[in-house]
């Protein structure tokens, strides 16, 4: 996250719309397929990130099932018995970018395996604090992209987006969209005759999530984050508690 006294936001007024110049965001793609295969919730990340690119944010796409993410709950699992572990360099990824978007699959009504061990992993890492003494992801946005040919979007979006805020992401407005087709078997988002690209729900959501990301991502960049008063580890760890009636914890 760029920092303080750096500009992003509106800073145009022509009908290309604001600029949001020196925003980075990074798209994370949980499918349980590897690249080259088409991947049909990378279909809606494109959208975004055409909207994203066109107003001069930085917007960097991540295939996850593309590295070897270890399993387990600590920042370097080959540190704890595992052979391999990318996500260490992953994560440096993730605190490079001012928004962050989980995008995947759902399976069986829930979210992919692949986005699960993101998350876990993110929370991993939940126990860094930033310069201000508060949780890093703290000052940083968040989204979710949902697609599949079954019921359970809104559950896989709630999930992500409650995982993503109880570590310290900010969720703007409408923060999710998602593009589910016909119960049971049968075409999804990128298929000829899907309906998905044209689904006019669908795209007014990718929209609006888009431009509340970017938004709200400028808003923190120009506040300085979240003011550390009352949040700060640091100071709770050392004794002092804001809400305490003892001025001695004060």
């Amino acid at each position: 996250m760029a920092g303080p006294g750096t500009e992003a936001g509106v800073k145009s007024t022509d009908e290309d719309g604001p600029r949001f110049d020196g925003l980075r965001a990074l798209f994370v793609n949980a499918t349980l397929k590897r690249s080259p295969e088409l991947s049909h919730t990378g279909g809606l990340i494109d959208r975004s990130v055409e909207i994203m690119r066109r107003h001069g944010a930085q917007a960097d796409i991540v295939r996850a099932a593309d590295h070897d993410i270890a399993t387990g709950v600590w920042p370097d699992m080959t540190e704890h018995g595992a052979a391999r572990d990318e996500w260490p360099r992953l994560y440096r990824r993730v605190m490079d970018a001012d928004i962050l978007v989980l995008c995947g699959p759902v399976w069986l009504g829930d979210n992919s395996s692949v986005m699960k061990r993101v998350v876990e992993r993110l929370y991993a890492c939940s126990s860094v604090l930033n310069d201000a003494g508060q949780y890093a992801y703290y000052g940083r946005v968040a989204g979710c992209l949902i697609t599949g040919n079954e019921d359970g979007a809104k559950h896989c979006a709630m999930n992500v987006l409650y995982s993503l805020q109880h570590l310290g992401y900010t969720i703007p407005p409408q923060a999710d969209a998602a593009w589910v087709g016909e119960a049971g078997p049968g075409p999804s988002y990128l298929d000829v005759g899907s309906g998905g690209p044209d689904n006019e729900f669908t795209s007014r959501n990718i929209t609006f999530m888009t431009y509340n990301l970017l938004h709200l991502a400028a808003m923190l960049r120009a506040a300085d984050g979240i003011p550390p008063y009352g949040n700060r580890r640091t100071a709770w760890d050392a004794g002092c508690r804001p809400d305490s009636s003892n001025p001695e914890h004060r």
